[in-house]
């Protein structure tokens, strides 16, 4: 019975010890590219770029209300690709799918990205929002030995994140999609209006199946933004 008790001691103190340890890696994070505080504060973001998609190339606008939604725009060889998040659900526009009129964004891809709602999120405030954080140990990308942390999200939807240790800044996501993983590498950190922010995204999405390269050119902080633009068209 004493030997138990003690194991039972020593499971929840290493449970203790990886919840901190994620919790410190994130912590840098957050201080690396702005602070908790200032960031909390800010409003709206929106970013122009340009993404390129095997080989076809178009002009991006995200568009970013906190705690409201998000709403990405693709303007691509004439063609007007969106996908829009709020905080009650999503819709999205894709003619190169055959749809020129809004649908719903399938449950599981709305659980997915509803966080991306909140400027800095899910990291900003991830334990209000329910996500579980695990130090999962370390792996290598490129010529870093990042930190990696395990988000488990409330609707059990696990992603990895792997941090630079000497910057603090994230380099990489993975998340696990219909057709194979999603990696998200991110580099070119800049600031801009206390906020830093990657300018260089480059996502291998399917498995591999395709790769999108997305630049940014522009990024606006706490500009006014109409909350109607989230609305689905009729």
């Amino acid at each position: 019975m004493k030997k138990l008790t003690i194991f039972g001691i020593l499971l929840l103190a290493g449970a203790v010890l990886s919840a901190q340890s994620a919790d410190d890696v994130i912590s840098k994070y957050l201080d690396a590219i702005g602070g908790k505080k200032k960031i909390s504060k800010m409003t709206s973001m929106v970013v122009q770029g340009t993404m390129e998609i095997e080989g076809m190339e178009g002009v991006t606008t995200t568009t970013t209300l906190s705690g409201k939604g998000v709403k990405m725009e693709l303007d691509m060889m004439g063609s007007m690709v969106v996908n829009c998040i709020t905080d009650q659900g999503g819709w999205t526009i894709n003619p190169f799918m055959g749809s020129s009129t809004p649908e719903d964004i399938p449950e599981d891809q709305y659980n997915s990205a509803k966080y991306q709602i909140v400027i800095g999120g899910p990291f900003i405030n991830y334990e209000e929002m329910g996500f579980k954080a695990e130090l999962a140990g370390e792996e290598t990308v490129g010529d870093i030995k990042a930190k990696k942390v395990k988000l488990t999200s409330p609707e059990d939807i696990v992603s990895v994140h792997l941090f630079d240790p000497a910057s603090g800044y994230l380099i990489q996501s993975v998340e696990d999609g219909d057709m194979g993983e999603n990696i998200s590498t991110y580099s070119d950190y800049r600031e801009i209006d206390g906020l830093v922010t990657p300018f260089s995204i480059e996502i291998s999405a399917a498995g591999g199946q395709a790769y999108i390269y997305a630049t940014v050119e522009k990024v606006e902080i706490n500009v006014p933004v109409d909350e109607s633009i989230f609305n689905r068209p009729e």
